[in-house]
C-alpha cells in the first residue's frame, strides 16, 4: 500500500505533462490541416507554384 504513495503523484504529474503537450500542439495550430498535407503527398502532380502559408490568428 505504501507504493499508492508514489504511484498516485506520479501517474498526475504524468497526465498533467501529457495535458500541457495537448494543449501547446493546440496553440501552435498543429491541427489546423490534417487531411491536406495527406492527400498532397499522395498525388501524382506537381505543384511548381505552391500557395504560402497562411498563418490564422485564433484566441484559445
Amino acid at each position: 500500500m505504501d507504493i499508492l504513495l508514489f504511484l498516485i503523484p506520479i501517474s498526475l504529474f504524468l497526465g498533467g505533462v501529457g495535458l500541457g503537450a495537448f494543449l501547446f500542439t493546440l496553440r501552435t495550430q498543429q491541427y489546423d490541416d490534417p487531411a491536406g498535407n495527406a492527400e498532397r503527398i499522395l498525388s501524382g502532380t506537381w505543384d511548381q507554384n505552391p500557395k504560402p502559408n497562411q498563418v490564422k490568428s485564433s484566441n484559445i
